[in-house]
């Protein structure tokens, strides 16, 4: 998907990420928090996979009900995938083992 074909694209949902001086990160349009440690968080938000890295992570609010979460630490990285991607590479990488 080429970027004008991402602005063209309408979505409904609205996230915010506001990240304070690299150690605080306020989320919003959270579905769940699938896998954390003290180097990796990784989020399912409404727009997708959301992977945060850094050092000494750590969760401070979680709240499903409201749709947010706050992370702490050195935070590095940032990075947004796509739900439906991942799961046709896991099919595909299924299929190729099972041929």
């Amino acid at each position: 998907m080429t970027i004008d074909e991402r602005k063209v694209q309408q979505t409904s949902v609205i996230q915010n990420l506001i990240l304070e001086n690299r150690g605080k990160l306020s989320i919003s349009g959270v579905l769940d928090v699938l896998s954390f440690d003290d180097q990796v968080v990784i989020i399912e938000t409404e727009l997708g996979l959301l992977t945060i890295k850094g050092e000494s992570l750590r969760i401070n609010k979680l709240s499903i009900d409201t749709s947010e979460v706050i992370v702490e630490g050195d935070i590095s990285s940032m990075n947004y995938s796509d739900n439906k991607n991942t799961e046709k590479s896991k099919g595909s990488l299924i299929s190729k083992i099972f041929k």
